[in-house]
């Protein structure tokens, strides 16, 4: 028995559980409120594909004669093979069963549909990667072409990230949810609602808390939250997450209020620490930022004067009670960014509150989840990494910032490698110039093995009209930078901006091509601009060229449909950047003409070919901060004094062997200095107490010897910069 059940409903991913109730569960431990979390999402997937489920699922379809398509023909006529293979794969792909991938690999093992059309380029796209990712990916077209075959025969709105997805998206008014809900339960309602039964008998909270993160997990909320009112009539139900975040704060509709009690906004925290005393504890009469049916009027309370939890004060994540050895990998494209989204158990945590930049003029920089900038300290966060591997004995991360600010991934660099922490980790950035390339070594020699930032429109004009603070010269010298320290590279795109003309289309296509083909990006996605209703756009749309459509909003409120002044119809251009992309990726394409590209006629690019390289041969500077660290990641050097002779002139000098990972690295210095620089080692490490500063050491050289600078660009010293002494 738990005072609390907290709830991500169907579906959000395969491969590793949305964080939101694990957040929120550490956070309770910190005030000794009781609570069981579930994901109601893998234990569905979990349930579905068994021999015995798809077995129901085949005669159900056959019964009731909705096989129509020669695809679903096809799987059906394969039934056996599917039945015979399905729990072998599923296990499988939670890691259980590896020697099964020699299996999957062998032409005749897993029955094919058309899904499968697509394997004529299999060994193109996967011709570098290992056996277990090939089959990983034979593996996901198997359950897709399953899922087509539940959509057609069984279930339309089922998705393997998403459920009924349609009905949450921009719902200005209720009723096309509401009616949806009239109906009778589907197949994945019914999995859904008999494993949410069993918790609920067995847990018995006094109130259920659901996370809804994504439009694609609204409806099973409902049907989740209707089924807890007619058969626990007892229980409180209260909904927050990022979908009420952004979507639902000018709701007004009195009957979604026959299916919560509550909605809460933005940080949950507090909000459900006032909802459990008020609920449970019936000790506050004080809400926060919380949404509740009054006299069936819908009002807004936000009476509380306690202010929100820092966050340095909300605990770890906790992942218990999470069937953490259920998750599936999952390999859907040949693209390496989308894998680690989809393969592998990956432990999510947050570097800082917010954003740091919170300027971005389409983004909802005027809420509080992004405007409200608080970092955490990067003792906190490693604690917090440390903590999370002994509940998970996973040790990779993947940081959700909206983008982690350099100076405390720098931090966090340095704090991993003072514990000798062994992690993998990933992050989103901005494409800042604070990204040097030693910061870069840093991060990658602390477990960094990828980045993903948005280059948005490759046009200086929109870049600065979207106040992204970078341009295109500068995202080409720090994709390149972590491209070096072998990071990999993911940049989101965008096209179709307010004002943005066809020729910067182009252009814009134009500078993507030559930074793959320069090899400094590996990975990207092209989305076509949306205009938020929170979004400095959307809160000044004539300001940007754009006219909107306003809808009469008792419920959802955040995409918002317009006219551009410049009456381009962008979607026009979707495929032809698509597949580009696709080839750049794949290191084809290069030398083809844009125009090739499109089926309709494009203007010339005015970019020059070499604009990219141009900007990359950027002259070296013989300057450091002061301010900036000094940090040696090597080993201890072997030194040996030695006797150099020249023209009848013998000298000492210090020979210093360094052992890397991958090979072997001698300097020689003179003796003095040779020797002052050999005692300074151990106070550039990460595990010193504090690191010095490039001031700090120069004037500790400059008490002995001339010039530190001289010193410091000297030939030996610029090599060893090459292999681990930077400044950061």
């Amino acid at each position: 028995m738990k005072d609390l059940l907290l709830i991500t409903p169907p579906f959000t991913q395969l491969n590793t559980p949305y964080p939101a109730t694990a957040y929120l569960k550490g956070f309770l431990n910190t005030k000794e409120i009781s609570s069981f979390q579930l994901d109601l999402g893998i234990e569905v997937i979990n349930t579905l594909f068994t021999r015995k489920e798809l077995q129901f699922l085949f005669d159900s379809a056959f019964e009731n004669k909705t096989i129509v398509s020669e695809n679903c023909e096809r799987i059906y006529g394969l039934r056996h093979a599917y039945l015979n293979s399905i729990e072998a794969v599923i296990s499988f792909l939670q890691g259980k069963n590896e020697t099964l991938a020699r299996q999957i690999c062998t032409d005749g093992f897993l029955p094919e549909a058309s899904r499968f059309n697509q394997l004529d380029d299999l060994d193109w796209a996967f011709g570098t990667m290992g056996m277990q990712d090939k089959a990983k990916h034979l593996a996901t077209l198997y359950l897709e072409d399953l899922s087509d075959f539940l959509v057609e025969c069984i279930d339309p709105n089922f998705g393997f990230s998403r459920y009924a997805e349609r009905l949450g998206r921009s719902a200005n008014s209720f009723d096309e949810l509401y009616e949806a809900l009239q109906d009778d339960l589907s197949y994945i309602d019914e999995l859904t609602i008999s494993t949410l039964h069993e918790h609920l008998t067995k847990v018995q909270p006094k109130l259920v808390c659901f996370s809804v993160p994504f439009p694609g997990n609204l409806y099973s909320a409902f049907r989740c939250a209707e089924h807890i009112k007619k058969n626990f009539p007892s229980i409180k139900i209260a909904m927050g997450g990022g979908f009420p975040n952004t979507e639902l704060r000018s709701i007004s509709d009195a009957r979604v209020f026959s299916f919560f009690d509550f909605i809460s906004l933005d940080d949950g925290e507090l909000p459900v620490e006032l909802l459990t005393n008020y609920c449970i504890n019936n000790s506050e009469t004080e809400l926060k930022r919380t949404f509740l049916l009054e006299n069936g009027v819908v009002v807004y309370k936000n009476n509380s004067t306690k202010p929100d939890y820092k966050h340095s004060e909300v605990g770890t994540p906790d992942y218990s009670d999470l069937l953490l050895d259920t998750y599936i990998s999952v390999i859907e494209v040949a693209n390496p960014m989308h894998s680690l989204w989809s393969d592998g158990r990956w432990n999510k945590l947050t570097m800082a509150h917010g954003c740091y930049w919170g300027k971005c003029t389409f983004c909802d920089v005027s809420l509080d989840y992004i405007k409200i900038y608080e970092p955490v300290a990067a003792r906190i966060l490693v604690d917090r990494m440390e903590e999370v591997i002994a509940q998970t004995k996973e040790n990779g991360f993947h940081f959700v910032d909206e983008a982690a600010p350099p100076s405390l991934m720098k931090a966090l660099a340095l704090e991993i490698l003072k514990r000798n922490l062994s992690v993998t980790w990933w992050a989103n950035i901005r494409f800042e110039k604070n990204f040097t390339q030693d910061l870069c070594l840093l991060l990658k020699a602390s477990g960094c093995i990828a980045i993903s930032g948005g280059l948005e429109v490759a046009s200086d004009r929109l870049l600065k009209l979207i106040d992204k603070g970078v341009t295109v010269e500068q995202v080409a010298q720090v994709t390149r930078n972590f491209t070096s320290a072998n990071i990999m590279v993911h940049s989101y795109l965008m096209y179709g901006y307010p004002t943005q003309t066809v020729q910067e289309t182009i252009d814009s296509l134009e500078m993507v091509r030559q930074l793959f083909q320069l090899g400094i990006i590996q990975s990207g996605f092209w989305h076509q601009f949306a205009l938020t209703a929170h979004s400095p756009i959307g809160l000044a749309p004539h300001d940007y060229g754009i006219v909107p459509t306003y809808e009469d909003i008792t419920f959802a409120n955040n995409d918002v449909q317009f006219k551009d002044n410049t009456g381009i119809d962008h979607g026009i251009f979707s495929f032809g950047l698509k597949k580009s992309l696709f080839n750049f990726m794949h290191g084809i394409g290069f030398d083809m003409p844009i125009q090739d590209w499109f089926d309709f006629t494009i203007p010339q690019t005015q970019i020059e070919p070499y604009f990219i390289e141009d900007s990359l041969n950027t002259p070296v500077e013989f300057k450091v901060k002061p301010n900036a660290k000094i940090v040696w990641i090597g080993g201890e050097p072997n030194s040996n004094v030695i006797t150099k002779t020249k023209r009848g002139k013998s000298w000492e000098m210090l020979s210093l062997t360094f052992y890397d990972k991958q090979e072997t690295i001698a300097i020689t210095l003179e003796l003095e200095e040779g020797t002052w620089f050999l005692n300074q080692l151990p106070n550039l490490t990460p595990s010193a107490d504090v690191l010095p500063s490039f001031k700090s050491l120069k004037t500790n050289f400059e008490k002995d010897f001339e010039n530190f600078e001289l010193f410091w660009f000297s030939k030996p010293i610029n090599h060893l910069k090459e292999f681990g002494l930077l400044a950061v």
